[in-house]
């Protein structure tokens, strides 16, 4: 006990010692160059968590194959990714006491309704468990976990600095730059990332920042866990398959419509699942049983991107049923089809049967897989001889780009990864095709498709930023005068005669609002006194009138007003009578938060 005691105490004078020291430079240090230098710690301590994760995969990956050759027991490695996911489950559930919120749509979330305040915990639990779920063979990437992890550094140093909500979502974003940078040595493709996937709006002075944050993370990265992850030989493209990376372009964006549906529907089928440990032995046996069948399914699958860019077409052929055809072409055609079809539900499966991973790798997979089934099938019907490792990388961007919604990021990381700035064209007509199909036919991105379920409906980019900061209870109004069911007309007449307002929410005696009465309802009665005692409230009321419950999204809010051309709308909670919003409070709410806004910029 004095010893955790004594840890305590010299945990609590250190946090106090760096805060006195981050004041001090803070009073000295002009704010813009302050934040530089906090984007370089954010970049410098992310890129350290990214080396920290790939360590922890690292781990995972030998510990397990150890012991299994050590007991001559090979054949139990293709139950890795079950112990993967129930390992995962048993740190959620005891260590953290089942509060692991994955993916990036929490983060987005928190950006937006949550003024970008991240726990703290998440700077180390994605780390942790990521790394045991992917390391030992789960289906899923690393990426989304060092975003949510570089993320949540951003976070809490700026709240160390008590830096406000716009500077803190900055932070943020280095961090989830910085991690992209980091884990995939694309310094470029981590601020286009955070542009596009997280930053609600672009600005000029928030675009230095990010790259400080960006490129000190690829320093640090590189010096500490260096190599390069595909290496791609290629003498450039050819006019002639310009009609055949069009064509590429379409498959992608079906492809990544595929993903986007799949990954959602079965997620939400796991969900169901109210015991955890049921829902973990029921998808996780599913997804060894098809890793034992398709061994490219294990894991992030960046090997077998490696071995098809390398030419070693047998080890993506090699363990699978269809290595026994003696057509082999025919056979990696086949293969290829069956496991972009697969990865997705594999991917689902290791997610939503509690293990924690991301969706970037597993597209990537999907789209080299995708560009080497249409080289290899154009090839084997001697229609066209076209360059494999181009149609390979090349559709990596195309998937990524078509589920992200991120048409830059999948252009720029694809060519920073493979070093293969001479492709810019061909990935631009195949990331713009793909790009275009996916959002025609689904407008949100596997991010913001869990958002829009909950009622965040994104408009423009400014509007997102701004309209999700409003908060519906703060625009209640609550002085309107509450009349009564069984009350006469001359009664409600004498009560609503010194109000302002022209109308009047009729409540029962348990608070329920059963209707409402506007002067227009009882315009016709007023000159006729011989009514006032003869008609009764509840006779005239409407009772069809337009209500909403206070946990309502805001932007559901403004749907109504939009669809149904009302300019007040009734607020309940759980049919409870609360008071009522209108539309231009909503408009003069946006107006001051613009305002506020600005006044920071300058």
């Amino acid at each position: 006990m004095q010893m955790k005691n004594k840890y305590r105490y010299i945990r609590v004078l250190f946090r106090l010692a760096a805060r006195r020291f981050l004041s001090l430079l803070r009073n000295k240090v002009e704010l813009k160059t302050f934040i530089i230098i906090a984007s370089l710690v954010v970049g410098v301590l992310s890129s350290l968590a990214a080396v920290a994760l790939k360590q922890v995969v690292h781990f995972f990956q030998q510990e397990p194959q150890q012991v299994f050759n050590k007991i001559g027991m090979n054949y139990l490695f293709s139950v890795t990714p079950l112990l993967g996911i129930l390992l995962t489950i048993l740190f959620t559930n005891v260590v953290l006491k089942g509060k692991l919120k994955k993916g990036l749509s929490n983060i987005i979330y928190l950006i937006l309704r949550k003024h970008s305040d991240v726990p703290g915990r998440k700077m180390f639990t994605h780390i942790i468990t990521s790394g045991i779920t992917v390391g030992m063979g789960g289906s899923a990437g690393l990426e989304a976990p060092i975003v949510v992890t570089g993320a949540a550094i951003g976070s809490n140093i700026s709240k160390e600095l008590k830096f406000n909500y716009q500077t803190r979502t900055l932070l943020l974003a280095c961090g989830s730059a910085a991690g992209i940078s980091a884990i995939f040595g694309s310094p470029i493709a981590g601020v286009i990332f955070a542009f596009e996937v997280l930053l609600p709006e672009f600005s000029i002075p928030s675009f230095i920042p990010l790259l400080i944050a960006s490129a000190s993370s690829a320093v640090v990265s590189k010096l500490l866990y260096s190599g390069q992850l595909f290496y791609l030989v290629t003498v450039g493209w050819q006019i002639k398959a310009i009609p055949f990376y069009i064509l590429l372009g379409v498959l992608c964006g079906f492809v990544s419509l595929f993903i986007i549906k799949v990954s959602l529907s079965l997620e939400d089928y796991l969900e169901k699942f109210s015991k955890p440990y049921i829902k973990a032995l029921t998808g996780g046996v599913i997804l060894c049983a098809l890793i034992f069948l398709f061994p490219a399914l294990y894991g992030e699958g960046y090997k077998t991107i490696i071995d098809l860019l390398a030419g070693n077409y047998n080890n993506f052929l090699e363990g699978t049923f269809l290595n026994f055809l003696a057509d082999k072409e025919l056979a990696l055609i086949l293969l290829a089809a069956i496991v972009i079809l697969l990865k997705v539900i594999a991917t689902s499966l290791t997610l939503g049967s509690g293990g924690n991973g991301g969706i970037i790798a597993p597209s990537l997979f999907s789209g080299a897989i995708a560009g080497f089934f249409l080289a290899h099938l154009a090839q084997y019907f001697n229609i066209i001889d076209l360059n494999h490792p181009n149609f390979i990388v090349v559709g990596m961007a195309g998937i990524l780009a078509g589920v992200l919604h991120a048409p830059l990021t999948g252009i720029f990381l694809i060519a920073e990864v493979t070093g293969g700035y001479i492709l810019i064209v061909p990935l631009m007509i195949v990331v713009a095709i793909s790009f275009f199909i996916s959002r025609y036919f689904h407008p949100y991105s596997i991010y913001t498709s869990p958002l829009y379920k909950r009622g965040i409906k994104f408009r423009s980019e400014k509007e997102k930023y701004f309209i999700q900061q409003i908060n519906l209870e703060d625009l209640i109004e609550k002085n309107f005068v509450i009349i009564r069911p069984g009350m006469t007309l001359r009664e409600m007449v004498n009560k609503i005669s010194e109000s302002r307002r022209n109308i009047f929410p009729v409540v029962d005696d348990n608070q329920k609002l059963v209707g409402v009465v506007t002067l227009d309802d009882i315009r016709e009665f007023l000159l006729n006194t011989e009514l006032y005692d003869m008609v009764l409230v509840y006779e005239i009321m409407n009772t069809s009138f337009d209500h909403v419950d206070i946990k309502t999204e805001i932007n559901l809010v403004l749907e109504i007003f939009e669809e149904r051309h009302i300019w007040n709308l009734a607020i309940t909670n759980k049919g409870k009578y609360v008071g009522f919003i209108s539309k231009s409070n909503i408009f003069d709410k946006y107006l001051s938060i613009w305002a506020k806004q600005q006044n920071e910029n300058m």
